[in-house]
């Protein structure tokens, strides 16, 4: 077990962004998808340890949009199907958050990787 130098930062959908994913391509009545659906395919994100939720807080409101922009792109590559406006106010009615000041590795085989994360790469993980 290692204890990693980062906080994590999950990233849950509200009902407002599942609508936005539903109305992409509108269905009848049980192909919708719901909030539960959605919430299995929220994000972690590793971020600077912080130890304040003032501290936190700051380094969202300077990050949100690469935040969005990422969890838009997961259920949508073409931006012109985004909402027309991808401001904070978005932000906080599409997703919520939950901080975690510490975050630590269980696997105690396989070392820690890095990777530049490819929007291309994401997309080929939603269609597998």
């Amino acid at each position: 077990m290692k204890l990693l130098n980062r906080s994590a930062l999950s990233v849950r959908p509200t009902q407002h962004f599942v609508d936005w994913i539903n109305a992409l391509e509108p269905t009848v009545g049980d192909d919708d998808l719901d909030l539960s659906d959605v919430e299995r395919e929220s994000t972690v994100y590793l971020i600077p340890e912080m130890d304040t939720p003032e501290a936190m807080q700051a380094f969202v409101r300077e990050r949100y949009l690469e935040i969005l922009e990422t969890e838009l792109r997961a259920w949508e590559e073409d931006e012109r199907q985004w909402p027309e406006t991808l401001d904070w106010a978005l932000f906080q009615r599409f997703l919520r958050l939950e901080h975690s000041y510490l975050a630590i590795d269980l696997d105690d085989e396989a070392a820690l990787e890095i990777s530049e994360v490819d929007d291309s790469l994401l997309l080929e993980t939603d269609q597998d």
